[in-house]
């Protein structure tokens, strides 16, 4: 291998005299009208204003005007496809570890498919098929739960052994694999010549495109898109489309209403080959090699090979205005290792040309997931960039996603881990952003196991508490730029094992959360909840009470000092947010909702509470500490530190009142926990956070006290059959759908947002049903955990996938949930979804391929929660609700 690198750098010199990239652009330019040769007039006016002509922004044109929209204008500062697309390595692959990102895919892969004959332009396209290598067991199990995913949305997919990847590709060493994936229906594109297709389909439905214009700026008046700022004159417009790929960030700064598009530039690097003495088939397989960490692909005879190092070169912090992208310098050294990784993988290679190192920008955003979206602050301005390096992959599924989202107002699938509003402003600082994505570019490579947290841009946000926690062994995670504990590590454990613990299996944290548990349950734990999103909403007159009823499900007219659960629900009755409102006084009402609640509620609200100066809604997540106790001592302990009684006659359930606690005044008590165990939470102003705290914990020696984490919160709201937004609940999940009924006032008195919806399931049933497993023949020790998203078989059939797991003290046993669907044998129609049907089914969840029989409930059980029993003890059958 080292005698081969040296020969290949000898080979390199000619390129810096004879830079050859132009001849790999496409070689064929649409001769459509696609595109006008000389500028005419922009129209004064338009419906829609796409800035971007590359994959994103002609999918978006082409999918709009595929739904019968027409007044569109498509604006592109340089030529079409001549950004990044035009740089895509063209490879449509659709294992993806990301639900909503498969799906994305898989449209995408079968659109291009189609559309060369549609449009009669090349696109280059050719089923190859890919093979994803695994050198060790964790990702060879990666692999395998990504297939079982494939595998149930029905597209064709094998774990393979190494002999038969060299079947398929004879060219890879397959000496050190302990097996693959192969996805047969993956595919190679013109990345170039599919954004020109699309864009000749959008044109010929009457779809302006202008090259060579620039946008400056979007016009917002009122927190609404009124018009586009050009080089070339305005634009008035309803909505705007920010495809700008890495200038998008830049675009949504550009305004007076700033935008916030959080995305950074790397360079990438991938290598361009002549063709080999023997060129190679155009119908062998792509080949990604995750550990070797790159991918390889048959270019014109020879190869295309490029990769995700180590060490990223990130670029454009400072913003830089650029036309089109130009090929940026060339970095053998930076390279190297990627190529001593080609070489291991491909050592036949001994007679390589090669003809360039390619080295363009791509970017990648905070949580390796693109973007999509309408902003918070600006109606009409939505968002789609961020690729991460898979624009070609995402391309036609995230056009139609978004278009959907323009004209009806929500898009087809719950596309919430794109949305842009699960960032906040923070997400946007060019420091955070340059230090976060040097860790993604590696991640897109590294072996991501369950419960993995990024390491860069940490304590941003942070509770008053955690210096005092992290003092106490606190392992920390990250929530929406919130630092949260996962559990604490008691003296004496070996940190540096706890901390590097990364296991598809039983995790190195199991004895201390299940002693955490245990705590919670025969004692009492404090959990430091900080990070919940927290809004007041109040009026002069009833304003707040009224616009309330209407925009959520549960009837808010109750006394003064209780509290509501209640669902904040779309017009298709789907939860936009899950929450609890407490009526501080006739005219005021404090709601608290999930972390990362905490733009998108605001917005949510904000689009639709009145303009009225007498009616307040103010963010105050930042004014107070949220500490949760959790156990049957907690009424002990808050009983001796305010000198009144908290049990159940003069604290009920769901009742809330501010108390005194210690020295400090002002404390909000609420008799929840979010758990379903006993306790209270206590909303502390957050200048008395370490006073009260201190005082709990020392108050609180003596009934056995401890801190304890979200890990064991979890345990304890799952197998109480729980559920939470964002992992359970989603915007098209409604409460009928998941045993929330009781959440739901129908007959409140007026009409609430969602309502037709809810009676219309009432009447005539749901189409699938949250679930409650519990793994019956599943080994703790030895067998793969379940984590989430594993398919779900009842009588063999394919019904659902689970939503969130966790291992369960109490039952010693793991319990799944997840939503049981019905659908019809023969036509694959979705059916209604009654008791019986769930009730009388065999059930198996599918952990990487594996499957376990799992015995399947509507409702928690009781009696179970009182005392600690052994699974032999544990009859199934003896399920009651709660």
């Amino acid at each position: 291998a080292a005698r081969m690198f040296l020969r290949l750098l000898s080979d390199i010199h000619w390129r810096a005299a004879h830079p050859r990239w132009r001849r790999m652009t496409s070689s064929q330019r649409s001769t459509s009208t696609t595109a006008e040769p000389h500028p005419v007039s922009l129209p004064a006016q338009a419906q829609v204003v796409i800035c971007g002509g590359g994959i994103t922004g002609t999918s978006v044109a082409y999918h709009l005007s595929k739904m019968g929209w027409k007044d569109i204008v498509l604006l592109e500062q340089g030529r079409l496809a001549a950004g990044t697309t035009r740089f895509c390595a063209g490879i449509v692959s659709t294992a993806r570890p990301v639900s909503i990102e498969l799906k994305m895919a898989h449209y995408s892969n079968k659109l291009y498919q189609q559309l060369q004959q549609e449009t009669g332009v090349q696109t280059g396209y050719m089923k190859t098929g890919s093979i994803s290598l695994a050198q060790t067991q964790d990702r060879l199990i990666s692999l395998k739960r990504i297939a079982s995913s494939l595998n149930v949305m029905g597209i064709p997919c094998e774990i393979i052994s190494p002999k038969k990847v060299l079947q398929l590709h004879p060219l890879i060493n397959i000496h050190d694999l302990v097996g693959a994936m192969y996805v047969p229906e993956d595919a190679l594109v013109s990345s170039a010549n599919v954004s020109l297709a699309l864009a000749t389909a959008a044109s010929r439905n009457g779809v302006q495109i202008h090259e060579r214009t620039c946008v400056s700026h979007v016009t917002i008046q009122k927190g609404r898109v009124t018009g586009v700022e050009t080089d070339r004159g305005r634009i008035q417009c309803e909505y705007f489309v920010n495809c700008a790929g890495q200038w998008a960030y830049e675009l949504g700064h550009s305004g007076e209403e700033p935008v916030h598009i959080p995305l950074h530039a790397c360079e990438h690097f991938y290598l361009l080959t002549h063709p080999l003495k023997e060129p190679l088939s155009s119908s062998l397989p792509t080949i990604v090699d995750p550990d070797g960490r790159i991918y390889i692909r048959n270019w014109q005879g020879g190869i295309l090979s490029g990769g995700f190092e180590k060490n990223p070169k990130p670029l454009f912090t400072e913003g830089r205005n650029q036309l089109e992208i130009q090929n940026l310098q060339e970095d053998w050294d930076h390279f190297g290792p990627l190529l001593g990784a080609l070489l291991r993988r491909m050592p036949g290679l001994e007679a390589l040309q090669i003809m360039q190192l390619v080295n363009c920008p791509e970017s990648f955003t905070p949580d390796m997931r693109c973007i999509m979206g309408e902003s918070p602050t600006a109606r009409g301005y939505f968002v789609l960039a961020g690729m991460n390096s898979a624009g070609i992959s995402y391309g036609g599924g995230a056009g139609k996603y978004l278009a959907e989202w323009i004209v009806n107002g929500y898009p087809s699938e719950n596309v919430w881990p794109l949305d842009l509003k699960r960032f906040g402003t923070l997400q946007s600082s060019r420091t955070f952003l340059r230090h976060r994505v040097m860790e993604v570019m590696p991640l897109m490579c590294d072996l991501k196991v369950p419960r993995w947290d990024f390491q860069t841009g940490r304590q941003l946000r942070t509770s008053p508490l955690y210096d005092r926690l992290d003092a106490q062994g606190a392992r920390w995670m990250e929530k929406h730029g919130f630092e949260r504990v996962k559990y604490f590590v008691p003296p004496g454990n070996d940190l540096l094992d706890l901390d590097h613990s990364k296991t598809f299996y039983k995790p190195d944290w199991f004895d201390i959360v299940g002693s955490e548990v245990k705590c919670c349950k025969e004692a009492v734990c404090v959990i430091d909840m900080s990070s919940f999103t927290k809004f007041e909403i109040s009026s002069t007159g009833d304003q707040a009470l009224e616009s309330l009823q209407y925009l959520f499900s549960n009837d808010l007219d109750v006394p003064v000092g209780h509290v509501v659960h209640t669902g904040m629900l779309n017009e298709k009755g789907g939860y936009e947010n899950d929450c609890s409102i407490a009526r501080l006084s006739k005219r005021s009402f404090f709601m608290i909702s999930p972390t990362d609640q905490q733009v998108h509620c605001w917005a949510w609200l904000k689009n639709r509470l009145p303009d009225d100066s007498n009616l307040v809604m103010e963010d105050v997540t930042w004014k107070y500490t949220a500490l949760n106790l959790i156990g049957p001592r907690a009424v002990d302990v808050l009983s001796e530190l305010s000198y009144a009684p908290m049990t159940a006659e003069h604290f009920p359930s769901l009742f809330c009142k501010e108390m005194s606690v210690g020295y400090a005044n002002g404390i909000r008590v609420m008799s929840i926990t979010h758990t379903g165990e006993p306790g209270f939470v206590l909303y502390i102003p957050i200048e008395y956070a370490l006073h009260v705290y201190n005082e709990v914990m020392n108050m609180g020696q003596k009934y056995g006290i401890r801190n304890a984490g979200y890990y064991a919160l979890r345990s304890l709201r799952i197998e109480k059959f729980f559920a939470f937004w964002g992992q359970d609940l989603d915007a098209f999940t409604t409460p009928m759908e998941c045993g929330r009924e009781f959440q739901v006032k129908l007959d409140k008195g007026m009409q609430f947002l969602g309502q037709e919806a809810l009676w219309e399931q009432k009447q005539n049933g749901v189409y699938k049903r949250f679930t409650m497993f519990i793994l019956e023949d599943h080994d703790t020790d030895m067998d793969l955990w379940p984590w989430w998203g594993e398919p779900i078989f009842r009588n063999g059939r394919y019904v659902g996938k689970t939503t969130s797991s966790a291992y369960s003290y109490t039952l010693e046993r793991h319990v799944c949930l997840g939503f049981v669907h019905h659908f019809d044998e023969k036509t694959g129609e979705e059916l209604v979804v009654t008791t019986d049907f769930i009730n009388q089914g065999e059930y198996e969840i599918d952990i990487a391929g594996q499957r376990f029989q799992a015995k399947a409930k509507l409702y928690p059980f009781s009696s179970l929660f009182t005392q600690r029993r052994r699974k032999d003890e544990v009859e199934l059958s003896g399920y009651q609700r709660e």
